[in-house]
């Protein structure tokens, strides 16, 4: 890169999040002259309010879950068990420390470079900090990150009105709580929240959950939540009246009562204040700029996007990859299009829940092959207790590429793994059934889902014969 040192930086990085971080690590590669702006608190929302103390939260109640089970194993003495909400919560936060303290730890080796303070753009070399210091780059890369939604009717609850920002930081947890929004996050806390003994009613507008499209797949989740919470979907949930006795919320025909509510109504991008219509650039309505995604450049400015500011996939393996991309634009010359992974989103229920490539779509014509497996009586699963769920797959009609798969299924998030790396390789499904399968595991019922796609599908070249990948036939043993 030919720095241009009218500039006082190569490179200034607006947020601190996963994409940030990604961004920064590949500008160093090539430039120390940078800086990384973010309003705080440092730390990123990955590991402060997202994906690790959700997850801690998810263990402790799948922990808890399976100890209910014990009985039908044979072991005895499982009515014991107790749920220790503040003890739980305090693990959350000690684990989220430590996770936490590694990104700080980062963060001030940087030292000057690391600078604490809202950025406003002023054009598209120059960012404002606090509305007082100025500082001008060759290249933007933003990376803001997003934020909690709450509709304005619900924020008169005040405390009661728990967002993923605050529910972790709670001393313990009220016996019964309402949930809005069912999509990944707010399912996976629902049903952490209702295993640990709380009381959940969820609410979601739409019928479908998780971001979900397969009708087959969503109604198998459904049915798993509905066995620890109270379901109200396909209707927006209006708040009643609240007072010391609770507060009441609508839905239709029915309405609850609840201590307090968990608001999982999505995150928006992080863009107030932010200046972008200074860049001179044209926003859509919500004030967002058009992205190309393989080079995360906006138009032919030397301004770069990425993670959750784009709504498109906030995952951070996605943020992570928009970061590099970002950073290694913001320093090249001219900037590169790279090729993007396979889609792959996974929420973290019991059974586990993913989308992986190509989402199911019900317009789909004859081009396009589904094939399934309902795990209620794979071998594996039934041992451990765990059968329930299905598995769709979707590939080509013509040579039977593999394209896509919904799930809810157990071990969901190792079979989404396998499926998403195949999609990556272009294998067709005939390929895949001649890899070798062990018995007896959980990715025999991908065996069988594959089988049945294959009946389906218009062979474009030579497979083994039918007997060698042909079921067993007999009863739970696959």
């Amino acid at each position: 890169m030919n720095a241009l040192h009218s500039y006082d930086y190569d490179v200034l990085i607006i947020g601190a999040g996963s994409a940030g971080l990604a961004a920064l690590r590949a500008v160093r590669r090539h430039t120390q002259r940078f800086a990384l702006i973010d309003a705080g608190p440092w730390g990123t929302t990955c590991a402060r309010v997202g994906c690790m103390p959700s997850k801690l939260l998810l263990e402790a109640a799948h922990a808890y879950e399976r100890g209910h089970q014990l009985e039908a194993f044979g072991v005895h003495g499982a009515d014991q068990l107790r749920a220790d909400v503040p003890a739980v919560l305090q693990r959350v936060r000690d684990e989220r420390d430590r996770f936490v303290a590694g990104v700080l730890k980062s963060i001030e080796a940087l030292g000057p470079r690391a600078i604490q303070g809202r950025a406003r753009i002023v054009d598209p070399h120059t960012v404002e900090i606090d509305g007082q210091r100025r500082l001008s780059a060759r290249s933007l890369v933003i990376a803001t990150g997003s934020k909690p939604h709450v509709p304005e009717e619900w924020q008169t609850l005040g405390p009661r009105l728990l967002t993923t920002d605050t529910l972790f930081e709670q001393p313990d947890l009220p016996r019964r709580m309402a949930v809005l929004g069912l999509g990944p996050l707010g399912t996976e806390m629902a049903q952490a929240l209702a295993q640990l003994g709380i009381e959940v009613t969820a609410f979601h507008a739409s019928a479908t959950l998780a971001g979900l499209a397969d009708p087959k797949v969503n109604a198998a989740l459904r049915q798993s939540l509905e066995r620890s919470m109270q379901l109200q979907v396909g209707q927006t949930p209006a708040l009643g009246e609240s007072g010391p006795a609770g507060i009441t919320i609508h839905a239709g025909d029915f309405s609850t009562q609840v201590d307090a509510v968990l608001a999982a109504t999505g995150r928006r991008p992080a863009i107030e204040g932010l200046g972008l219509e200074n860049l001179g650039i044209a926003l859509d309505p919500h004030g967002l700029p058009e992205i190309d995604r393989h080079t995360m450049q906006l138009e032919q400015l030397s301004v770069f996007w990425a993670g959750d500011v784009n709504p498109d996939r906030a995952l951070l393996h996605e943020a992570a990859d928009e970061g590099e991309i970002a950073g290694s634009n913001a320093v090249a010359e001219h900037p590169r299009a790279y090729k993007r992974r396979t889609p792959l989103a996974i929420t973290f229920t019991e059974p586990s829940v993913a989308t992986v490539g190509l989402a199911y779509d019900d317009h789909w014509s004859d081009e396009v092959a589904i094939g399934a497996v309902d795990f209620a009586n794979q071998g594996r699963a039934r041992m451990g207790l765990r059968n329930e769920g299905v598995l769709r797959l979707y590939a080509r009609r013509d040579g039977g590429e593999l394209l896509g798969a919904q799930l809810c299924a157990p071990a969901g998030e190792h079979l989404a793994h396998l499926l998403a790396w195949a999609i990556a390789r272009g294998s067709s499904v005939a390929e895949l059934l001649e890899l070798p399968f062990y018995h007896p595991v959980i990715e025999e019922g991908l065996r069988t889902a594959l089988r049945d796609v294959q009946a389906h599908v218009h062979a474009a070249r030579d497979t083994a014969p039918p007997a060698y990948c042909a079921p067993s036939d007999l009863d739970g043993l696959e």
